[in-house]
């Protein structure tokens, strides 16, 4: 009688639950601390350091240009790296964006600042940023393929929110970093950041920091295999030589759909981490803020303009850096804790039920923005509203998000997933994301200081939104072992 034969190595799971998990989750996780790193920096640092135009307004507009920036080179990112990781795998892709992305963070650490190269420092910076933009293109819809194309039957948007989780937890890392700094350097005002050890090179850490974490997610990216999906593909001929041109030609609506699907998450998203931070650490009243002015104006050798000042100014809630960041930790905590929970929700009743209760939750949230954010007599009064806005903002960021590293790749097929993707997710990142710094900075100096202009943006945003989710169609049951695109862009 024969011994069983054993099952040949090939059947076993590719890629182990760990290793995808990890390597999913890492990545998004270093890519975000790298964006929130330049975010919190492009409030606290750059509009003094890189654009002293003399005018606070118009430095941190011209900080958040430079932040918004990087949002057009994202859609070049999706297209080149969609391109390759459609034609040649997710493996090498996932790898060269997040060198990409690395390489351009420790460099913005190590940049010279306006008192000493000038303009150029500037343009230095915006190069840089591009970069980080180009790397995030690819880095996050690769990410949400090795999830969930390596996920188990029915547990595809439970999968996919792992690489979503990167999010709050880089938000988390990147400003735990910033604060640790902020409690280790000397700073006569007790509270803020712009202490003269800290604009001289404390801000430099958390950049230099990410090569570390990039090291880590190199190592565990180094490891993957491609998934049995995009092998299928290869191997049954459907991969196309150009990708790019099937997305548009074949599955352009689906495009559309996916970009105004992540619209409101990408508001929500910026309002919640940029805009909150700008208003509630900016003076509460004008003596406060012009002596602040006037002092950085004369430690500049800058001449003051008091009237031209007050003439500018509109008010923020005048919270401490330190104390506002740590209520947005709390409520990042609520991001990550619903992030985890959409995945579950959306593979029991479907993707479409949940993104219509949550985007009707953002519409809502959005037309309360003056219920939690303007200031009371009673400062912990205030205190208590803005942590709660930023608690029941988070949780929704965090139900909205989370399913996206599902619904967009279910979009689409096999042979084209990574392209339509990542255009979706980054063309969206420019009528979102790039476009809501500035916004809001406009609409909150145009309403004199009171944020409901801000919110009225946001609610608009979502109502697009809940058209786009109305329209789509439900991707629950989409096989992705069937769905490899072949029948759409031709005969093989």
């Amino acid at each position: 009688m024969s011994s069983p034969v054993s099952p040949p190595t090939a059947s076993a799971p590719l890629n182990p639950r760990s290793r995808v998990i990890t390597a999913s989750l890492v990545g998004t996780t270093i890519e975000f601390y790298d964006f929130y790193a330049y975010a919190t920096a492009a409030v606290l640092v750059f509009p003094i350091l890189f654009f002293p135009t003399g005018n606070e307004t118009t430095s941190l507009l011209a900080s958040f240009a430079v932040f918004g920036a990087a949002m057009v080179a994202r859609p070049i990112g999706a297209l080149v790296f969609g391109h390759f990781g459609d034609k040649f795998g997710r493996k090498a892709t996932l790898v060269a964006s997040l060198l990409t992305m690395g390489i351009a963070t420790v460099l913005i650490g190590c940049l010279p600042t306006f008192q000493q190269i000038g303009w150029v420092a500037a343009f230095l910076l915006l190069v840089l940023r591009l970069a980080q933009g180009f790397a995030l293109g690819g880095e996050w819809s690769g990410a949400a393929l090795v999830a969930t194309e390596n996920a188990p039957a029915g547990k595809r948007a439970w999968y996919g929110t792992f690489p979503q989780l990167g999010a709050p937890i880089g938000f988390i890392i990147a400003n735990a970093v910033f604060l640790t700094i902020n409690f280790a350097l000397p700073h006569p005002d007790g509270t803020g950041q712009r202490s003269e050890a800290f604009l001289a090179w404390g801000w430099r850490v958390p950049f230099l920091f990410s090569a570390v974490m990039v090291i880590i997610g190199l190592w565990v990216r180094l490891k993957l295999v491609e998934s049995e999906t995009f092998t299928k593909a290869e191997k049954t001929g459907a991969i196309r030589k150009f990708p790019v041109g099937t997305v548009f030609r074949h599955h352009w609506w689906h495009l559309i759909l996916g970009t105004f699907i992540m619209l409101a998450t990408y508001v929500l998203f910026y309002l919640m981490t940029s805009f909150t931070l700008s208003y509630g650490t900016k003076a509460a009243d004008l003596g406060t803020a012009s002596a602040a002015a006037q002092a950085a104006a004369e430690a500049a050798g800058k001449p003051f303009d008091a009237t031209a000042f007050a003439a500018q100014f509109y008010p923020g809630l005048g919270f401490a850096y330190t104390d506002f960041v740590l209520m947005q930790i709390i409520g990042v905590v609520f991001f990550g804790i619903f992030t985890l929970l959409s995945g579950p929700i959306a593979d029991a009743i479907g993707r479409k039920k949940l993104l219509i209760g949550v985007t009707i939750g953002i519409i809502v949230f959005g037309l309360a923005f003056d219920l939690f954010l303007l200031p009371q007599a009673d400062p912990k009064f205030t205190g208590a509203l803005v942590q709660a806005f930023l608690i029941f903002g988070f949780a929704l960021m965090g139900t909205t998000f989370g399913p996206m590293g599902a619904v967009l790749p279910e979009l689409f097929p096999t042979n084209v997933r990574y392209t339509g993707s990542a255009v979706s997710y980054n063309v969206s990142s420019i009528l979102g994301a790039a476009l809501a710094p500035l916004i809001a900075l406009a609409l909150w100096a145009a309403a004199g200081g009171d944020p409901w202009l801000v919110g009225l943006y946001l609610a608009g945003s979502g109502v697009l939104t809940l058209i786009a989710v109305f329209l789509a169609p439900e991707t629950k049951d989409v096989d992705y072992e069937a769905d490899l695109g072949v029948g759409v862009t031709g005969s093989l």
